[in-house]
């Protein structure tokens, strides 16, 4: 050690050091700072640690370096993206088995590194709360995968914390996949035919309904490959990822969100568009009608049912003691943060206050001598005193919801800096006087749930409409104040939570739930990462099933609804939905733009001095939707 160095500085160097060895590159920069660990090219990020250095965040830490110290050396970016499927389930878990590929290589041949890598699992396991899982719908079927092919490679159980989640899926996945998992081990150091294999399981478990290729094309292509390895190994194993552009594209990681989703389900459309056909009897209601007036069922959006659809309030999804550990954490993450969202928020808390205290009108006959224009006066004394009068500005009592995509690309970075910006927003405005609401919208299960099952069991009559069970999440509701609910913006960070997002109902819902308000003035803020998808629905409809109904529902709130409509794209244009919209492209950006575009849009009603948006708008006598309006046929979800 350096003299007089500080210990955690010597650790962090020494880290630094052990992951450039592993990863054999000499180039691989380590950054410690809030953000999630990540591999960008040759940079590592790794999160912080406590300056004592603790020895239980020591071997975590040294396990996440160990992991993405590994991947570099082991995993080929550009192969990788070649062979992931664009479904978002099938993705994630190629993702995930992927990685426990390239871990339980370290693991094998270096004991230090396989108990390194055990304790940042564990308490990996431990912070998404795997131990609470009592329900397969509850259980992410890709963590549970990599956990049983970790098992299969290596010969290590899964933590004691995630063994009762494995255990849900253990004799089912063994009886449709257990055969082909079992190859996994025979092709862990050959990527190429891993992924390969990998696909055939996919195949097995039903997620390959997406996948571009058949399993002669694959052999064929990964036999080609495999003539080029060599070729390949020659120009050093980090050769695909000397571009940190090229790696950050390729990697298709969980906490990232591509079009690779929408390509598939548009091309699985083309294999699977379902007929006209009649309307089945004892179907549920569309939700709604489309404004272009299509009479064809086939195409008017719908869900096969919504019995099994839920609101829920945040609690009741978490024990008390886990809540409070994930705000413990999140907390944490704020910390880092602080600084500068605050100083975003008291921006935009002066600025709302500026237009909700007085202002002076000038050049009056009566009233408080104007001292500034006394000048005048005295260089001419022709010139007569003016007066000045204070005068109230009016400020519409507003109320702001916030609509947060929890589906499961948003998991990591983007999920965390949307739980902490609307807990900043929600306490700014609170002091404001303005009311704010903060919800959430997911499925229950992955590739359909309950829904599917009864459709299934129904024989699978064509044209279903939506086949999942909507989980829509009261995390503050307006007249709750931040100090009561401020526990319940730590659910997010449980990624069991973070399923599929279905946009157009969540909008409906969220929408519905303002114009029950009696606040004057009412604005919808949504934070997502991409377009709607949902395996299951758009396994068995249009492509563009539920990207059509998304469109439609927001083309009415833009149109002819009172609540003023404004959305945030996390790493995807939304704008091509949203008439007033804005991207970004780093999640840390989030925080500062949900300021300014609020601000943007007080300025701009303090502009118009109070009008209302549009022209005016028959509303019904309790506030709900404008008469004949077809936002008003809600499901039970919406209701």
């Amino acid at each position: 050690m350096k003299e007089s160095e500080p210990p955690i500085e010597a650790f962090k160097r020494y880290t630094a050091a052990t992951m450039r060895a592993i990863a054999e590159d000499k180039e691989m920069t380590v950054t410690f700072g809030p953000e999630a660990p990540g591999l960008e090219g040759h940079v590592a990020k790794l999160p912080m640690i406590s300056r004592d250095l603790p020895a239980d965040e020591v071997s975590q830490l040294r396990g996440e370096a160990d992991a993405l110290a590994l991947k570099q050396r082991h995993h080929d970016f550009v192969l990788h993206s070649r062979r992931s499927p664009p479904g978002q389930v099938s993705r994630a878990v190629f993702n995930a088995v992927e990685q426990a590929r390239v871990e339980a290589i370290g693991a094998r041949q270096m004991r230090g590194v396989a108990q390194n890598l055990t304790a940042a699992l564990e308490e990996r396991c431990r912070r998404q709360g795997f131990a609470h899982v009592s329900d397969r719908e509850e259980a992410p079927l890709a963590d549970v995968m990599a956990l049983l092919t970790r098992e299969i490679l290596t010969g290590s159980k899964p933590p004691e914390s995630a063994e009762r989640m494995c255990e849900l899926w253990r004799q089912d996945l063994h009886e449709r996949a257990g055969k082909s998992m079992s190859e996994l081990a025979n092709h862990i150091d050959n990527q190429a035919q891993f992924a390969r294999i990998l696909r055939r399981v996919l195949a097995d478990l039903e997620l390959a309904d997406d996948l571009p290729q058949s399993d002669q094309d694959q052999q064929e292509e990964s036999e080609g490959e495999d003539q080029n390895q060599s070729e390949s190994d020659a120009d050093g194993a980090d050769s695909s990822s000397a571009n940190p552009m090229t790696a950050e594209g390729a990697d298709m990681d969980d906490s990232q969100s591509d079009d690779g989703a929408e390509a598939g389900a548009d091309d699985a459309a083309a294999e699977m568009m379902p007929g006209t056909g009649e309307d089945e009897p004892g179907r549920s209601s569309p939700l709604h009608t489309p404004p272009s007036g299509k009479n064809d069922l086939s195409q008017i959006y719908h869900p096969f049912t919504a019995e099994f659809d839920e609101v829920v309030e945040a609690i009741e999804l978490c024990d008390a003691d886990e809540l409070t550990r994930l705000r413990s954490h999140l907390d944490q993450q704020l910390a880092h943060l602080q600084g500068v969202v605050t100083r975003l928020a008291n921006r935009l808390q002066r600025r709302l206050m500026a237009q909700q205290t007085r202002s002076w009108e000038f050049n009056l006959e009566e009233g408080l001598l104007d001292a500034a224009r006394l000048s005048r006066v005295v260089t001419n004394p022709m010139h007569a005193l003016t007066y000045k009068i204070e005068k109230e500005m009016e400020f519409r009592d507003t109320v702001v919801g916030i609509l947060i995509d929890n589906s499961g690309s948003m998991r990591g970075r983007p999920i965390t800096v949307a739980a902490m910006s609307a807990d900043i927003l929600a306490r700014t405005l609170e002091r404001c006087g303005v009311k704010v609401e903060i919800l959430g919208f997911t499925t229950r299960a992955w590739k359909g749930g309950q829904s599917r099952e009864k459709w299934i069991a129904a024989a699978k009559p064509p044209n279903p409409g939506r086949l999942n069970d909507l989980r829509h999440i009261v995390y503050k509701s307006a007249d709750e104040p931040w100090r009561r609910t401020r526990k319940n913006l730590g659910l997010m960070l449980r990624e069991g939570i973070l399923k599929e997002n279905i946009d157009g109902e969540a909008l409906i819902w969220a929408h519905n739930r303002l114009l029950g308000r009696t606040e004057e003035r009412r604005i919808m803020m949504v934070i997502s990462d991409g377009a709607p998808v949902d395996d299951s629905t758009l396994s068995v409809n249009p492509g563009n099933y539920l990207e059509r109904h998304l469109r439609d529902v927001i083309t009415w709130i833009e149109t002819r609804s009172p609540v003023e409509l404004v959305a945030i794209g996390i790493g995807h244009d939304v704008t091509r939905y949203y008439r007033r919209a804005v991207t970004i492209f780093d999640a840390d950006q989030l925080g500062g733009t949900m300021m300014e575009q609020l601000a943007t849009l007080f300025e701009e009603e303090a502009a118009r001095g109070g009008a209302a948006k549009g022209p005016a708008r028959r509303t019904s006598p309790r506030g709900g939707a404008p008469r004949g309006d077809p936002m008003g046929r809600q499901s039970r979800a919406a209701r």
